[in-house]
């Protein structure tokens, strides 16, 4: 065999795994942008306060199904867009997202096999510890939240998760993401 077959056939072998991980970052990069569209996209006043947590929603998904990909420091980060975007004391929503992301983390080989709606139940759970931490900060810049409504991103969150689920699952099978 002569060197420049061997040559061909090292590079061949090494760009699936390239082109995988180039894919990978696609569609991760692809997906939160779509979800920071949906948290920035106007909606009426009387519905603002029921937005679902749409970033924090793919930070739990892609945590728990690639956790080697989306970890807390990646959701430290995507905190951190979020108070930028939101225009919220800085670190006020890492913080929130990191602590969603550990617990996530921590039990996602348990919640993979739950049916939906069990994980739709684990996902108002758990989002409640993030909007905890927000309130703590609202409660110490000394901005109460106007009525029981601060809690409905939770309820409206877990509602959306199992089309979030089904869609993303859809996306990672078709682009086949380890």
């Amino acid at each position: 065999m002569s060197l420049a077959n061997l040559l061909s056939q090292a590079s061949n072998k090494k760009h699936p795994n390239m082109r995988r991980t180039t894919r990978t970052y696609y569609v991760l990069i692809g997906s939160f942008i779509i979800a920071t569209l949906l948290t920035i996209m106007p909606i009426p006043v009387w519905a603002e306060p029921f937005r679902p947590e749409w970033i924090l929603l793919l930070v739990i998904y892609w945590s728990m199904t690639t956790p080697r990909w989306i970890g807390v420091g990646s959701a430290w980060g995507l905190g951190l867009m979020v108070d930028v975007l939101r225009g919220a004391l800085l670190a006020q929503h890492a913080l929130g997202f990191a602590l969603t992301a550990f617990i996530s983390i921590r039990f996602y080989q348990r919640v993979r096999v739950y049916p939906l709606h069990q994980q739709a139940l684990f996902i108002a759970m758990i989002l409640l510890p993030h909007m905890s931490v927000s309130l703590w900060v609202y409660g110490v810049l000394g901005q109460d939240p106007e009525s029981w409504t601060y809690w409905s991103p939770a309820l409206t969150s877990a509602l959306v998760w199992p089309w979030i689920y089904i869609v993303m699952r859809a996306v990672r099978r078709t682009s086949d993401l380890d």
